[in-house]
């Protein structure tokens, strides 16, 4: 379940984030995934911006997007990329079927 403080947390570090390089990986459906370089334009208050390097292109991503992994983002820290979101432990994983 998603929580109002996980979407403020989430808001906070995107806006932090503006300007920065980042890795945008998702899937277009049937087993096709995309993985992708882009910096993060601009953020508001229900979505962000993303310009992708490879064609110049924008998207927007909702925050809840990140949240429900639909998208994934690794943000360049300077030696190399790292998630945005660290990923669900096996541990969280055996609970939430349970």
């Amino acid at each position: 379940m998603i929580c109002k403080s996980d979407i403020l947390s989430l808001k906070t570090n995107i806006f932090e984030k503006v300007g920065q390089k980042i890795i945008v990986k998702g899937s277009l459906g049937r087993s096709k995934a995309f993985e992708k370089e882009a910096t993060i334009e601009k953020a508001y208050s229900n979505i962000f911006v993303v310009k992708y390097d490879e064609n110049d292109r924008n998207v927007t991503y909702s925050y809840t997007d990140v949240l429900t992994r639909t998208v994934e983002l690794d943000v360049f820290n300077g030696d190399g990329y790292s998630p945005l979101i660290p990923p669900i432990t096996e541990e969280k994983r055996r609970k939430r079927n349970l």
